[in-house]
């Protein structure tokens, strides 16, 4: 058995491996092993505060996140390349511009403007005086974040070696860090192993030394209540640290219930967007004509998808497989030209889909607030598999509303309300959504 000894220090006694021994030859004295069970208690203590601080690290260590932040914040007007979208492209916007310039502009555009820095009026003047939305919430680390992973983005090569063919990167699957936990437990289980049988010796020593008789051998039980009793501090901490844990895993695991975004389910036909509206342009309502006329976007009829294909019989991914399929649910003879009486319907898989306590109306977004297919369904020009964007739940509705503009000029739906809402707001306000209405229960929920 291997026993500590202390040595008076101004600081805190500092322990030496001394045997048994050096302590009946009366080298410790009570006292002093007394001294050297409280440091090792207090050893304990920090070693349990380590431990606890080791498994939770996303709570004390937690970096912004600049996808998600360009994502969610900025991927509604802007693109992360050059190009532009309802604002301009983000490349090269750390190369052109200080981090001391971007973060206010992200922060409060309208601020910078009314101050009457010259490239901030520059800017507004371009784009139609129409100013960017603001983001007070963000933090100079989320702004410096975001252009992180725009400069990220770009870094990365965009061609392979096959002659100028764009290459898909595969989602990545998030780091495990199990092993950190793993590694932090065994940590913790061999320091505390190691506490424990240095402290049972000095205790030993110390019933050795003061003529003290040895306890009887305990069971399990009897040892862990004993234990639990004389460290009740530990106990406490503890059960604390889980609690704080299990809090926090708890709350992630139920804000994630009803949220599918990034859901991409297989289709019965493979439908490339990116074929149809990226490289040949096909203008989204001219399949889902619903957009713009009724509440639903409507998942447009096989009819529609033979507009083109009675001529074009095979396309430069599938070939005659695919719109083969399309055929044989509407028993179409490609060859004679003919339909049959035994049409079937396509099983369309759902992508979005809101509770049915909810009410949403494309229309109304798309014709009166001038909301691009984009802001809500992401680039879909881009997608080979069609996937939900965002997150459409209720607090990003909210924070859409707030953040929104209503785009009033030219637009005969608002023509007496623009009047009202700038003798009420002021000129120079921005008129956002919520402003008219747009945080009222009732107008999704009745």
């Amino acid at each position: 058995m291997i026993d500590p000894m202390i040595e008076e220090s101004t600081n805190l006694p500092t322990l030496k491996r001394v045997n048994k021994f050096s302590v009946k030859s009366g080298k410790m004295s009570p006292e002093q092993l007394k001294h050297s069970l409280l440091a090792i208690k207090n050893y304990f203590f920090v070693a349990l505060a380590i431990f606890c601080f080791s498994l939770t690290p996303s709570i004390s260590q937690a970096q912004p996140d600049g996808e998600k932040l360009f994502k969610s914040k900025c991927a509604t007007c802007h693109k992360a390349n050059e190009k532009k979208l309802i604002g301009p492209g983000l490349k090269g916007a750390t190369e052109r511009l200080e981090m001391e310039w971007l973060i206010p502009w992200v922060q409060n555009s309208a601020a910078m403007i009314k101050s009457g820095d010259a490239y901030a009026n520059q800017i507004y003047e371009e784009y139609n005086k129409v100013a960017m939305t603001a983001f007070p919430e963000l933090k100079d680390e989320d702004v410096i974040a975001i252009f992180a992973y725009v400069d990220e983005v770009n870094a990365a090569p965009a061609a392979g070696a096959g002659g100028g063919v764009v290459a898909i990167q595969e989602p990545q699957e998030p780091a495990n860090n199990s092993w950190i936990y793993i590694l932090a437990l065994l940590v913790f289980g061999t320091l505390l192993y190691i506490l424990t049988r240095v402290k049972g010796g000095m205790e030993y020593a110390i019933r050795e030394k003061e003529g003290i008789p040895h306890p009887e051998p305990m069971t399990i039980k009897d040892s862990i209540n004993s234990w639990i009793s004389n460290n009740t501090k530990v106990v406490i901490l503890g059960v604390i640290a889980l609690l704080v844990m299990g809090s926090v895993d708890g709350w992630n695991r139920l804000s994630g219930i009803g949220i599918y975004q990034g859901y991409a389910p297989e289709q019965p036909i493979k439908f490339s967007h990116k074929l149809h509206a990226g490289i040949n342009k096909i203008d989204c309502q001219y399949c889902h004509s619903g957009a713009e006329k009724s509440k639903h976007a409507n998942i447009p009829s096989a009819n529609v998808c033979m507009n083109c294909h009675v001529a074009i019989n095979e396309g430069p991914q599938y070939g005659e497989e695919e719109i083969g399929k399309i055929y044989t649910a509407l028993d179409y003879d490609p060859e004679t030209q003919e339909y049959g009486d035994n049409p079937v319907p396509i099983q369309w898989v759902r992508v979005h889909n809101l509770p049915d306590l909810a009410y949403f109306n494309h229309a109304q977004h798309v014709n009166v607030g001038k909301i691009e297919c984009q802001e809500c369904h992401g680039k879909i020009e881009e997608m080979e598999v069609v996937a939900q964007h965002s997150e459409l739940t209720m607090g990003w509705c909210i924070d859409c509303h707030r953040t929104t503009n209503v785009k009033m000029e030219g637009n005969a739906y608002y023509d007496e309300l623009h009047a009202y809402l700038v003798e009420t707001h002021g000129e120079e306000a921005q008129i956002t959504v919520d402003k008219i209405g747009g945080l009222e229960c009732a107008k999704c929920h009745y």
